[in-house]
């Protein structure tokens, strides 16, 4: 006679709640199902814990195995080079860069460095070596300034990546250029779909990627429902206009200026007189023209202002904010506003036929110039006008430095901005022989990379000068980062003299002579590293000016 076993019993429902619980209150107060009371219940609890843990374990059904996901796209462009590929993990793999805020000693930050090479990279064509991709995606996510040269090196499989790991869901919303994520101008019924029905962030990366190939369809898409839009995206989506502003755009513009929320209408009087050719501008010219004058009667010509009295409805929908802030008085609040939004040449029409450094030469009179020369600043970086930003700036060895508009650092460095990269250099590196580095900071912010040879030899003289001087030399820390990512990698020879120690005099900062010897070392090794990870890469395309192009040092 054949013996059988009984068959398992299944454990009843909430078996191992029940034993947590018990635990937690103690099998004095609480025992479990199947455990008699006493001193033995403690480890009867023990016991049972460690059977139903196993049976938790092996217990468990396989699941449904899931889809195979679909394959990575492929991606046409180039391989890097090998040494190019190993400098890629090198640069990944130091995610520590300088921080600890210690001495950095004559090691590169390599971190500082990722973004140049991603942008060398780019001006190549190469493609991101599938190996480095989750390496590259991490640090794009900590770093939001790395996003647009990472996902652009990272190309379609970026987007494959993103779909399978919640941690690179930054790359579905912000990868560039309307990927494929984003449906293409000409497919009207996937654009309309997503418009209508997507999230914010979707439609605001939409319209931008539409206004960018389609500036019409963009706007189309937007006057479509934008009365249904709530204020603050209304906010968002105008801003998306900058982007191919044109003389299209003014009707549209001119209805957002009756918008019911006071930052939209400002932000379309914004963008209008940034058309010079508009009604809005036409009008702002008037109101401003009316306002200022030359005067004959005096010894010689003046300008006179008369700021305006009252700030009525027509100037609040033209974009005029009636209400000044504090400490700030009403007329020159209102003046300013005019005047900024006045296209600027209106001036020497009204004027007496004068030329932009002319006018900036007249007296003002009854304390009127700072308030309307800073006007003309803003007019000149919203307008773009070369020939009025040269004017405010002024030479850059007067003893303001800063020409008659340009009240501080961050004016001159935006009417900086309106001049050609040459331009920018030479003034810069003017200013620096002047004044020395003490106030260059933010102008070598808006100079293009790398350095232009008179801009990098004026750099390099000044932190020699402060170097000899004993100046204190953590004070120059700032300037000497800029200069490893920013001189001219054929700079490095000429710094070679710059290696050694330099005897420090009495009144010289302690240590100041073995710092200035560690920033040269470290900022020749830096340079020397990058020409030859330009090397590596091989030669860029032609007309390339560099790794950076005409950007700046905060893109590096």
């Amino acid at each position: 006679m054949t013996r059988t076993s009984a068959p398992a019993q299944a454990p009843a429902p909430g078996v191992w709640e029940e034993l947590v619980t018990a635990a937690l209150l103690g099998t004095e107060r609480r025992t479990p199902p199947g455990i008699a009371a006493g001193p033995q219940a403690p480890a009867a609890l023990l016991d049972a814990a460690a059977v139903e843990t196993v049976r938790r374990r092996a217990g468990l059904r396989p699941a449904r195995a899931a889809e195979r996901p679909e394959p990575a796209p492929e991606d046409p462009r180039p391989a890097l080079p090998a040494a190019a590929a190993r400098r890629l993990t090198m640069l990944l793999a130091d995610r520590s860069g300088a921080a600890g805020g210690g001495r950095r000693g004559t090691a590169p930050d390599l971190m500082e460095l990722l973004p140049q090479w991603l942008a060398m990279a780019n001006a190549r064509g190469f493609a991101a070596p599938p190996q480095a991709l989750p390496a590259l995606l991490d640090a794009a996510r900590g770093r939001t300034d790395l996003r647009p040269a990472a996902l652009t090196f990272a190309g379609p499989r970026a987007l494959w990546l993103a779909r399978l790991n919640p941690d690179w869901r930054f790359v579905l919303r912000s990868a560039p250029g309307g990927d494929a994520a984003l449906p293409r101008p000409e497919e009207t019924d996937r654009v309309r779909r997503l418009w209508q029905e997507g999230l914010f962030a979707e439609r605001v990366a939409l319209l931008a990627a539409i206004r960018a190939q389609d500036p019409a369809a963009a706007r189309d898409l937007l006057s479509g429902t934008w009365p249904a839009e709530r204020a603050e995206d209304r906010l968002m989506f105008l801003d998306s206009l900058r982007t191919g502003l044109g003389p299209d755009d003014e009707p549209f513009l001119e209805q957002a200026l009756a918008d019911r929320s006071r930052n939209v209408r400002a932000t379309a009087a914004e963008l209008l007189s940034a058309l010079p050719g508009s009604a809005l501008a036409g009008r702002m010219a008037v109101r401003a023209a009316a306002c200022v004058a030359v005067d004959h009667t005096g010894d010689g010509p003046c300008l006179v202002v008369e700021a305006p009295h009252e700030c009525d409805a027509s100037m609040e929908r033209d974009g005029v904010v009636a209400k000044a802030p504090t400490g700030r008085g009403e007329r020159s609040w209102w003046l300013g506003q005019l005047v900024e939004a006045a296209p600027l040449a209106t001036w020497p029409a009204r004027l007496g036929g004068r030329t932009p450094r002319e006018i900036l030469a007249l007296p003002v009179a009854d304390d009127w110039r700072s308030e309307l020369h800073a006007a003309w600043c803003r007019a000149a970086v919203r307008q773009r006008d070369a020939e009025w930003a040269r004017a405010l700036l002024g030479t850059p060895s007067s003893p303001e430095a800063g020409g008659p508009g340009a009240v501080s650092l961050a004016e001159r460095a935006q009417l900086l901005g309106t001049l050609s990269a040459r331009e920018r250099a030479e003034w810069v590196a003017g200013f620096i022989a002047a004044h020395g580095l003490s106030e260059a900071f933010q102008l070598l912010g808006v100079c293009a990379v790398p350095w232009a040879p008179p801009l990098g030899r004026a750099v390099v003289d000044a932190l020699n000068i402060a170097r000899d001087a004993g100046s204190y030399p953590w004070s120059f820390s700032g300037v000497m980062g800029l200069a490893e990512r920013c001189l001219d990698p054929s700079e490095a020879s000429r710094l070679d003299a710059l290696l050694a120690a330099p005897e420090e005099a009495e009144d010289a900062s302690p240590g100041a002579g073995g710092y200035w010897a560690e920033a040269f070392q470290r900022l020749v090794t830096t340079l020397r590293l990058r020409a030859a990870m330009a090397e590596e890469l091989g030669p860029g395309p032609a007309g390339d000016c560099g790794p950076d192009g005409d950007r700046g040092p905060s893109g590096a």
